[in-house]
């Protein structure tokens, strides 16, 4: 856009910032110009008018020389050009910790930069700053979010804005970084299972759904959840687990490369949860190639953790709280999820009388102190005795530095043998 003088005129040009409003004239035989401000910093075009008249007074009284030689303005890219490649170089490298993202951590940073997106995607990055950080949660609260989201909402801004701080694109402090900017949250509520007759009705529930034709999701409904409560397996765990993996003779599965370095492990195989993977080996002998999936879909391909969750855990819940409601007895906690089930299986160990080292190995685990807080549950007196005898292992008050029971191996030796 351009208003033309006798001789000189007024130059708009677009920036990242925005609007940037420059002078252009002739002095000394050259063509100069001489930059006034950026619109969103206040500059007008009537400052841009009275900078032109200045100028050009001063080349008509021979007193114009051109302005000192200063570093060139940088310009500050928006946020969603900061985000863009604070995002690509996190899925490559996954940050800090070297190694790329697992595709849920990325479907997550996805959803957290969508909100971000909406409010500051054409916002110069440096003009984000604490008022905007505090008006932006104050819509997110507003829009219906949780306190949680919000608050790894804002923990995604202040990671893109930490690293441009880092790079020098802005200075100062991090306006996303600090108590003030997060809302007050209650801690996770953890779900799990500690009732034998729960556990039993779960996977009765879930055998009931395989028998019934024509339905849509993971086939195999009652060994997946038995991996799930028996094993204390992931859901990214359950569902890259492979035949090859699955060693009956032995009773273990070996957990290959996860979450973390102590994520690859190698579990050791209940009873009861050996005899429901001798039953789905048996059932899928023609599927069961080295590398095959074994909770794969029927085309053999990796399910997808949305469809467990929803196609198998859920309608088995429903119908397992059907089942104890008839025998007036206590239905399933609200709200459980594969990883309630992972829990489970950790209090489970811990009341068959397991020690927090075996429990550790048997989870993944390197912190003893995430093993005993958040996963060993009080049960009642009796309860351990009515899990081990569902399980098939034999229970004992004191925790002792492996499986529980050396008759549970020669029953395992001896299957193998059959």
């Amino acid at each position: 856009m351009r208003a033309r003088k006798s001789t000189g005129s007024i130059i708009e040009r677009a920036t990242s910032r925005g609007p940037s409003l420059h002078v252009r004239f002739v002095a000394g035989g050259k063509r100069q110009s001489v930059h006034v401000g950026y619109v969103a910093d206040g500059a007008t075009r009537a400052d841009a008018e009275r900078m032109l008249a200045y100028e050009l007074e001063r080349v008509a009284r021979g007193e114009w020389a051109p302005p000192v030689e200063q570093a060139p303005v940088r310009d500050v890219p928006t946020f969603r050009e900061a985000a863009s490649d604070w995002f690509a170089a996190r899925k490559i490298e996954g940050g800090r910790r070297g190694a790329g993202l697992r595709e849920r951590s990325v479907t997550d940073l996805e959803w957290r930069l969508g909100h971000l997106l909406r409010e500051f995607a054409a916002t110069p990055i440096d003009r984000i700053g604490i008022a905007e950080v505090d008006g932006f949660r104050r819509r997110m609260v507003r829009r219906g979010l949780s306190a949680r989201s919000v608050n790894m909402t804002l923990a995604c801004l202040a990671a893109v804005l930490e690293e441009a701080l880092e790079q020098g694109v802005i200075s100062g402090r991090n306006p996303a970084v600090g108590k003030r900017r997060r809302l007050p949250s209650q801690p996770a509520r953890r779900t799990y299972i500690d009732r034998a007759e729960q556990i039993e009705a779960l996977l009765d529930a879930a055998g009931e759904l395989d028998r019934e034709p024509h339905r849509q999701g993971v086939a195999h409904r009652r060994a997946a959840m038995a991996t799930l409560v028996l094993a204390g397996l992931r859901i990214g765990e359950l569902l890259d687990l492979r035949w090859c993996d699955v060693h009956l003779a032995s009773g273990r599965l070996k957990i290959r490369a996860g979450k973390t370095a102590a994520a690859e492990r190698t579990v050791d195989l209940l009873p009861l949860l050996r005899d429901e993977l001798v039953t789905l080996a048996a059932d899928r002998r023609k599927e069961q190639e080295p590398d095959a999936y074994v909770f794969g879909t029927s085309a053999g391909q990796r399910q997808g953790a949305t469809n467990v969750r929803r196609r198998v855990l859920a309608p088995a819940v429903k119908r397992a709280n059907e089942r104890l409601v008839k025998r007036k007895a206590e239905p399933l906690p609200d709200g459980l999820t594969p990883h309630s089930l992972r829990r489970t299986f950790a209090s489970l160990l811990y009341a068959l009388g397991e020690s927090p080292p075996y429990v550790m190995a048997q989870m993944g685990h390197t912190s003893s102190n995430l093993a005993l807080e958040v996963y060993a549950r009080p049960m009642d007196r009796a309860e351990p005795e009515r899990l081990a005898a569902l399980v098939g292992r034999a229970y004992r008050a004191t925790a002792g530095n492996g499986p529980a029971a050396s008759e549970s191996r020669e029953r395992q030796e001896e299957g193998a043998a059959r």
